[in-house]
């Protein structure tokens, strides 16, 4: 099986960033396809990315050519092919318990995402004040995602949300990210679970590789009109 994975640029999305992390945690071999991102209609991005799914966005698992996108669809697949590599938690209800988590996840914290788009090369703790502050949402936002941290960890017992990483942590990895860029004010336990997924190999390697872009993008920095020095 010859797997491809085409995503956008790695400072900025948080979408194709769960399914590489996953992949390269777990060690399933795959050839990364990066577009740089524009989201226009008759982009060159748009064209590209029709060319590997009728969805034409990131990410997309290509495997012998058969198209599989959404991330959650994603993780369905790599499960399935890959039933002995610890894609979901072993035990029944923690695999459900990790899919509610993941689906939630999927769905909602808009206002989370509107306010903290993912921005890993960037340091933004006064707009993260600011947002705190203004934000009631954002604040609804952060504690739910609080509580489910907090409560999985207490019934894994960590280090993980399951114990060993899983889709879980992976599908949480773009949220670790906005945390630290916009320094949000969270619990010692729910702080030192950020820290322990930026130290996993594959979230260390997708933060080096966006770190290293410098590929400003006008249209996900809503709060920076140029790159910071």
């Amino acid at each position: 099986m010859t797997l491809q994975l085409v995503i956008g640029n790695k400072n900025y999305s948080s979408w194709s960033m769960r399914p590489w992390v996953l992949m390269t945690q777990l060690g399933i071999a795959f050839d990364e396809v990066k577009l740089r991102l524009d989201f226009a209609e008759n982009s060159a991005f748009r064209q590209a990315v029709a060319g590997y799914s009728p969805a034409r966005t990131v990410p997309v698992l290509v495997s012998d050519g058969f198209a599989v996108w959404d991330t959650l669809a994603i993780v369905e697949f790599l499960h399935e092919e890959f039933p002995d590599h610890g894609v979901w938690p072993t035990a029944a209800r923690h695999r459900a318990r990790a899919r509610s988590l993941c689906a939630e996840m999927h769905a909602g914290f808009g206002d989370l995402r509107q306010h903290c788009p993912m921005n890993i090369e960037a340091a933004l703790p006064d707009i993260g004040r600011t947002v705190w502050a203004g934000q009631e949402g954002v604040r609804r936002d952060l504690a739910r995602i609080e509580q489910m941290w907090t409560d999985a960890l207490q019934t894994s017992g960590g280090p993980m949300l399951f114990g060993r990483f899983s889709a879980a942590d992976a599908y949480f990895a773009p949220v670790c990210m906005r945390l630290r860029c916009y320094a949000l004010p969270i619990s010692a336990p729910v702080r030192a679970y950020v820290e322990r997924v930026t130290a996993l190999p594959g979230v260390a390697r997708w933060i080096a590789d966006a770190m290293a872009e410098a590929d400003f993008l006008d249209f996900e920095e809503p709060y920076r009109s140029a790159r910071s020095p």
